[in-house]
């Protein structure tokens, strides 16, 4: 087990360095100019650059940036007066981690509750039902979907606020909006997952010894089948604890989404930097503790790691 961690970290760090190494090469390569409109003298402008290291080559820059970090330091931004990019990500990620916690709750809870349902009701109303609702979620985007229940929950009916977030009633809302996309694919992959589950011989020798319905589906059907699900959630859990950019622009969330779309349309080269290397950080995190934690689950992905 030891060496199969050790295996998948060495990987996660190679990923994370290949990511902060392109992204970075990227950003310097965007169209435009950083101090563009900016009403300075030619040896202010030469102070700026300096103090952002762009009067350094290429190679120089990069190097600065790796090192810097590697003590944490994500600079300062370029267009927010004398904020650290550190600080910002600080502040902004809160609203999108606790937003992204309410959408996970609701969308894993609920997406395995419609594919076991829909599973186990094969072919009957209720599983056609559970099957559109998938479908619908997996169709429509996030914004679009947004849209939606703002129009229908927040103006036509009057329920629930349809923008801020000044409260549990604000959350309700953006977080179904996130949380749908990923509640319709958990849905479809536990339903796919518990009826090709039950077809296993195992199954089949279970019901002959006569357990109880119910034990077969708790103990050999759902924990059985919720493992390919268990391997999705690295990439879903880490995009949607970062939050949905569209979605918290549309509710006027002060997320990490206003933020990064800002960045870019600023040319704020720290801050598209900051926050691009955090979520990736975030989503290689997420990744390595969804291997570590299959390999527990299924030994035989150990095993296999360790030919």
């Amino acid at each position: 087990m030891a060496k199969y961690i050790a295996k998948r970290v060495l990987i996660s760090i190679v990923t994370l360095w290949v990511l902060v190494t392109v992204v970075f090469v990227l950003v310097r390569c965007m169209p435009g100019d950083p101090f563009q409109g900016d009403k300075m003298t030619p040896e202010i402008r030469a102070n700026m650059e300096a103090y952002y290291g762009f009067d350094k080559s290429l190679p120089e820059q990069y190097i600065q940036y790796i090192q810097n970090l590697l003590h944490g330091d994500f600079g300062y931004s370029m267009k927010y007066t004398n904020q650290s990019v550190n600080k910002i990500i600080t502040q902004t990620f809160s609203y999108s981690f606790d937003l992204g916690i309410r959408a996970l709750a609701f969308a894993i809870s609920f997406g395995l509750v419609f594919g076991i349902l829909a599973a186990l009701h094969r072919g009957k109303k209720l599983d056609y039902v559970c099957v559109v609702i998938a479908i619908l979620g997996t169709s429509i985007p996030d914004f679009i979907m947004g849209a939606i229940l703002q129009y229908l929950f927040g103006i036509k009916w009057g329920l629930l606020p349809v923008a801020q977030y000044l409260g549990f009633r604000y959350t309700i809302l953006p977080s179904i909006g996130i949380g749908f996309y990923t509640l319709a694919m958990v849905s479809r992959l536990m339903r796919a997952s518990m009826l090709e589950v039950v077809q296993q011989d195992y199954i089949k020798t279970a019901k002959s010894k006569g357990i109880s319905k119910m034990k077969i589906i708790y103990k050999h059907q759902i924990r059985n089948a919720i493992t390919p699900v268990v391997t999705v959630l690295g990439p879903i859990v880490a995009s949607v604890l970062c939050g949905t950019f569209v979605i918290e622009s549309i509710f006027a969330i002060p997320g990490m989404g206003k933020y990064y779309v800002e960045s870019v349309q600023n040319l704020d080269y720290s801050l598209v930097l900051g926050m691009t290397v955090f979520f990736g950080f975030f989503l290689i995190l997420a990744n390595l503790i969804v291997d570590i934690l299959y390999g527990i689950i299924d030994p035989q992905v150990r095993v296999q790691e360790s030919r």
